[in-house]
């Protein structure tokens, strides 16, 4: 063998090597690619547990860009949750619950959905790269469930009792706009996700679906009623009007 081609061989190697490993580096979480494999609704994990560090649950989520708004990719993913969402019967969904750390999550409640319906419909909406940009100085009492958090009791938190925001939509746009009601708290928990965590890491008060439903029907227990202060906001350490980014940096300062 000449030098020439044992040095083109050596080359050829290296490339070859250093393209598998690229490969194998690149986090398929910050993909906008859909498995193969039928999707799952991520399960919350408790502070300090093993695992929580490398949950997407958990990782700071990124902005969808602008070359990939009005893709194909984007409009499969974005149905593949909403179907996900729809499966489980939730009235929301964040993009991390299935294991993608994005920016991007939906909300609607159905008329007929058997867990929120006495709560009234919430219209489908989208929201990517959303951001907080008002809200009300009166909060709401809520309890949250979440899909992620499966066979887990309720926590009781406080959100704001409007919210005013900026998002884009699939092909790019900026939308603003402002919800109230049952709208603004399933956004604020969806937002929450995107914090990171669920209102599991936030409330102090907890109570099975069987005890809450016999508390609120004997009134015992406020339901979507003003909070008190004391209450804890399950958006409490976001500053309004700042990206998400901004939000994170400062998480990890």
């Amino acid at each position: 063998m000449n030098k020439r081609k044992k040095y083109y061989i050596i080359i050829l190697t290296l490339v070859t090597a250093m393209s598998i490993k690229s490969c194998k580096t690149i986090d398929k979480s910050l993909t906008l690619d859909i498995p193969k494999v039928e999707l799952e609704i991520l399960q919350q994990i408790p502070a300090n547990q093993k695992g929580r560090e490398k949950s997407a649950l958990y990782l700071p989520p990124r902005r969808i860009s602008e070359n990939e708004f009005n893709t194909p990719v984007l409009d499969e993913l974005i149905d593949s949750m909403y179907d996900m969402m729809v499966k489980k019967s939730g009235v929301g969904i964040a993009a991390n619950q299935i294991g993608k750390r994005l920016q991007l999550f939906i909300i609607e409640a159905k008329s007929d959905n058997p867990r929120y319906k006495i709560l009234g419909p919430v219209q489908k909406q989208l929201f990517i790269n959303p951001i907080i940009t008002k809200t009300s100085s009166t909060r709401k009492n809520f309890w949250h469930g979440c899909l992620s958090a499966d066979g887990e009791k309720r926590g009781n938190v406080a959100t704001y009792e409007w919210i005013e925001y900026q998002c884009q939509n699939e092909k790019g746009n900026i939308i603003t706009g402002r919800l109230e009601g049952f709208a603004a708290v399933i956004f604020q928990h969806e937002f929450r996700h995107l914090m990171n965590g669920t209102y599991l890491d936030v409330a102090k008060h907890f109570l099975s679906k069987t005890e809450l439903d016999l508390e609120i029907e004997t009134k015992k227990t406020p339901f979507f009623e003003t909070a008190s202060d004391t209450l804890p906001l399950l958006i409490n350490d976001y500053t309004i009007g700042e990206t998400l980014e901004k939000y994170h940096s400062k998480k990890q300062q």
